[in-house]
């Protein structure tokens, strides 16, 4: 972690009022905001913030750093804002999930490139991690809880597993109440290494403590899309994640079940390397992307 991002954490928890406060803007964990913070106070050689109390207070010599850091980094950013005038140059390699990239990520590119049209956008949509340096990509969408990195990450909203079915199916065969009657339906299982999967659900009356149900799957695919089609004709019980089948549930084609057992929400964050992101660009991409997606996530929760 360099000066200038521990800076920035450090201006987000004064502003947030507490480590996990920053961390959560940040989408980053606890412990890497609790290291910049502590990086800074060692290069300084003095205490930054005062941890006696319940809710974060400056001391003395914080109150002096985060006025300097401010003034820095206010400098950095005016330096590095490109002319009203100026074209985005340059191109910009983004990496996504299929699915997702298809559905809200070409959107987003396709209105990137009709703004900007000297830049240049090479989308791979891939179901596995990519290692960003390594395989020399810019921006990736992270559908997980992120591992704490030297990565820049930026939460833009969060998606849910939701378990559905067609009405038809559920004419036939009814509704499972809880996870465990799932045993006694036919499933559509998203994977491709056999016949049965393991469905994660919150026990009753729990916020965080989950069971894992293991289901029999009459069906067997390593695709979302067409796991989706397959439930949608009534051929079982399917769990794609929220995003996949907001149409379809919208217009009653499935029909959400179990809705009390869902675990917890799955944070999607928009992820890319610091000094990559001071590119045209790739900055011009990351501004024009956010507030895109993250519009989304809004429009598509009740």
């Amino acid at each position: 972690m360099d000066r200038f991002e521990a800076m920035s954490i450090f201006v987000a928890v004064t502003d947030g009022g507490s480590l996990a406060a920053a961390a959560r803007k940040l989408g980053r964990s606890p412990a890497s905001v609790t290291r910049a913070v502590a990086s800074l106070e060692a290069t300084a050689g003095e205490q930054l913030i005062e941890r006696s109390t319940r809710r974060l207070a400056l001391s003395e010599a914080g109150v002096r750093h985060l006025a300097a850091y401010r003034r820095v980094l206010g400098d950095l950013a005016e330096l590095h804002a490109p002319s009203p005038d100026a074209a985005v140059r340059g191109s910009v390699v983004i990496t996504g999930p299929e699915l997702f990239g298809r559905m809200r990520v070409m959107p987003v590119v396709e209105s990137f490139l009709a703004a900007h049209r000297e830049a240049q956008v090479r989308l791979l949509l891939l179901n596995r991690v990519v290692d960003l340096v390594g395989e020399g990509v810019d921006v990736a969408v992270r559908l997980a809880h992120l591992p704490d990195s030297a990565m820049t990450a930026v939460r833009l909203g969060a998606v849910r597993r939701l378990t559905c079915a067609a009405p038809a199916y559920l004419a036939e065969h009814g509704s499972p109440a809880r996870p465990p009657d799932l045993a006694d339906h036919r499933c559509i299982g998203l994977n491709d290494a056999g016949t049965q999967a393991l469905w994660r659900y919150r026990e009753a009356g729990t916020r965080r403590r989950v069971r894992s149900v293991r289901v029999n799957c009459r069906l067997a695919l390593n695709g979302a899309g067409a796991a989706i089609d397959a439930a949608e004709r009534g051929l079982g019980i399917v769990r794609p994640l929220s995003y996949q089948v907001e149409r379809q549930i919208a217009d009653g084609i499935l029909v959400a079940l179990l809705e009390p057992y869902e675990p917890e929400e799955i944070p999607v964050h928009l992820v890319f390397r610091p000094r990559r992101a001071d590119g045209s660009a790739v900055r011009a991409f990351i501004d024009h992307a956010t507030p895109l997606l993250r519009r989304q996530f809004k429009e598509e929760r009740p």
